[in-house]
């Protein structure tokens, strides 16, 4: 069976589960997964652990599954936007893992490469370094006299990306911002999926422009119309006419 099926639902076939872990890529709400979000939060899977930088907004993305209480976790690195986010986590409905954002990052390029942790300097002696190893390296030059906190890399049962083309195969290249988490998140789990807006036949996209080589995409689906949301729409005031 060839990689790009016909539905959502039909690529989350058989993957997922109660109690699974999942990376959901992308940045505010570009380049996110809306579709296949969509798709998990019909099928009622629950007590999910979701690592993304932040939840969406209310009422999009990873806001709906948090509006069914399909999450019991998450581990990001921002809060804003996203009022249920808050209020759950604040009453203790919702458990947050929280990380500087290029802690975050690496946390999963980590996994995705086979690294199980590293140090950072990024949190020390604040609440992000609580309960974790803090060494100092004295014998080199560069980073002796500070110290370090361990870090572990994050590796998920599936991940959700977005793509602005892919071929059939799973070559995929993203736009823009939607580059910051996808191409990491998708070499950090046991299946990745895609949702992509162009689709071609393989061999038709140039090789030297492509994010994230088939290899690491299991399964696709083809999403042309994908929703552009703006997350802060900013305007700028008309000016005053003149006399």
């Amino acid at each position: 069976m060839g990689k790009v099926y016909s539905s959502a639902t039909e690529a989350l076939a058989g993957v997922l589960k109660d109690g699974m872990t999942i990376m959901a890529g992308g940045f505010g709400l570009c380049g996110v997964a809306e579709t296949l979000v969509e798709a998990i939060k019909v099928s009622g899977v629950k007590d999910l652990t979701v690592i993304s930088n932040n939840a969406g907004v209310d009422g999009v993305h990873l806001g709906i599954l948090l509006e069914t209480r399909q999450i019991r976790k998450m581990i990001s690195s921002y809060v804003g936007e996203n009022k249920i986010f808050a209020q759950q986590y604040l009453s203790g409905e919702l458990e947050l893992e929280f990380n500087p954002q290029g802690t975050l990052a690496e946390r999963i390029r980590a996994g995705g490469a086979g690294i199980p942790a590293f140090y950072t300097a990024t949190g020390v002696g604040t609440l992000v370094s609580e309960g974790k190893e803090i060494r100092e390296f004295p014998d080199s030059p560069h980073f002796a006299g500070r110290k370090y906190v361990m870090e572990t890399g994050l590796w998920a049962d599936v991940a959700l990306v977005h793509a602005w083309k892919g071929d059939t195969e799973g070559n995929l290249i993203y736009r823009k911002t939607a580059r910051n988490f996808n191409p990491m998140m998708a070499t950090a789990a046991t299946v990745t999926v895609a949702e992509v807006e162009h689709l071609f036949p393989a061999g038709e996209l140039d090789a030297d422009q492509i994010h994230t080589p088939g290899i690491y995409v299991k399964r696709i689906v083809h999403v042309p119309n994908a929703p552009k949301r703006i997350e802060n729409r900013t305007t700028r005031p008309h000016p005053k006419p003149k006399h």
